[in-house]
């Protein structure tokens, strides 16, 4: 790919979406196929003030080996280290911000017994649930960013021999609005603030409801949790520095009330959960809990995901995007939450973000949840929004307003 594109891209993921400050150590997370992407990210970093940058790299490829090879209960036990070389940072004088790189295969750990993936998963979670809190309520600055791996991009063009991962590259470049000549920063604090007036004006009206409806039968109630506040676009930490933590990001979003959700939803693209794809998806709630459920490719894989813990059948979020985004323009499935959560309106199985409610941040987890945000060790994506998608918002005193009609928002 041409540098100029490529250093337009870091420059994004780094100034704009994490945004160092000259006080902070910059910590990159990367696959090993993304070296050369990170330590331009590095030179953008430093270039923009930081204080240091600090990479850790992964390989899944050598975590698919492991995952077949080791037994459950060793993957089980997760040390201390995998979070605490965090939390020195975070805990040092200045603090740190993240800027996790992504280049996941969908098909990673296809093949693989479910029930050992999803032990081990729940084992990390758990273990990582200091750093996890940091994130959750937007302590620090974090960001996440994709490039493509060739497993990816073969996945996403399946008839491309040798050009896949080029297709790849500039399908994310479109959908990021990275573009030769062009101001990708600008763009995108124009795009910025075209969400923020949405949030604003969706903050407004007061809803205590919304109800959710479209031809493949999804018909689905959700009540907000108490004092909900719509989020999107920028996050904010307690110091006041902004970011952006995922790269695109096109969705406006709350936390709906764990236990006020009713009916039927259906997905409409294809979700993967911990390297394996679901397909052609429903589930239905009573009382904000996933009763039944249903999925034509890997239900038992569904399954899993609703019994890690109590949380993980209730909702935690409940998140707007029109159809006409970039990404579902595309035409394209990305086989990557990161993409196709932003194509689509979207619920959460999990954890709410603590955020979503007015002074969430500072609020115990037993306060939280009094308020009806859901706790669990999970925040999985599903995406739910369809073209002929209708939303209509009841406000707390029984006002009734259309925010989407026929997928698109309505004002």
């Amino acid at each position: 790919m041409k540098q100029e594109l490529l250093k337009q891209y870091a420059r994004f993921a780094v100034e704009v979406g994490v945004n160092p400050q000259s006080c902070q150590t910059l910590i990159i997370n990367a696959p090993v196929e993304a070296a050369d992407f990170a330590r331009t990210c590095a030179e953008v970093a430093y270039e923009a003030g930081a204080k240091q940058v600090v990479v850790y790299y992964n390989d899944e490829k050598l975590s698919r080996i492991q995952m077949e090879r080791t037994q459950v209960e060793v993957l089980e036990d997760v040390k201390p280290t995998i979070y605490r070389r965090y939390l020195d940072y975070f805990e040092s004088q200045g603090g740190a911000c993240i800027l996790h790189i992504i280049a996941s295969d969908p098909d990673i750990y296809a093949g693989i017994d479910p029930e050992k993936i999803a032990r081990a998963s729940k084992a990390r979670s758990i273990a990582t649930e200091p750093y996890r809190e940091y994130v959750m309520k937007d302590k620090v600055q974090w960001t996440i960013v994709a490039i493509p791996s060739e497993a990816w991009a073969k996945k996403v063009f399946p008839q491309e021999t040798a050009h896949a991962q080029e297709k790849l590259w500039q399908a994310i470049f479109d959908v990021c609005r990275v573009q030769e000549g062009g101001d990708v920063v600008a763009l995108w604090k124009e795009h910025i603030a075209q969400m923020i007036h949405r949030r604003y004006f969706i903050n407004s009206l007061d809803i205590d409801t919304l109800h959710l409806t479209s031809a493949n039968g999804t018909d689905l109630t959700i009540g907000l949790a108490d004092h909900a506040l719509w989020k999107g676009a920028t996050s904010v930490t307690p110091e006041g520095y902004t970011f952006i933590a995922n790269i695109p990001t096109e969705e406006v979003f709350t936390a709906p009330h764990k236990d006020r959700v009713d009916g039927i939803v259906y997905g409409t693209k294809p979700y993967v959960y911990n390297g394996t794809v679901i397909e052609n998806f429903w589930v239905r709630f009573e009382k904000g809990k996933v009763v039944e459920h249903h999925a034509e490719k890997n239900e038992e894989v569904l399954g899993k995901l609703l019994n890690t813990d109590e949380g993980a059948r209730h909702i935690g979020e409940i998140a707007l995007v029109p159809a006409s985004s970039p990404i579902n323009k595309s035409g394209l499935l990305f086989f990557n939450t990161l993409f196709d959560e932003n194509a689509a309106c979207h619920i959460a199985f999990g954890a709410g973000y603590p955020g979503t409610v007015k002074g969430g941040e500072s609020l115990s987890e037993a306060e939280l949840q009094a308020l009806g945000v859901n706790k669990s060790l999970v925040h999985e994506d599903v995406m739910i929004g369809a073209e002929d998608m209708t939303i209509i918002a009841t406000s707390k005193s029984g006002k009734e307003t259309l925010i989407f009609e026929k997928g698109e928002w309505a004002f």
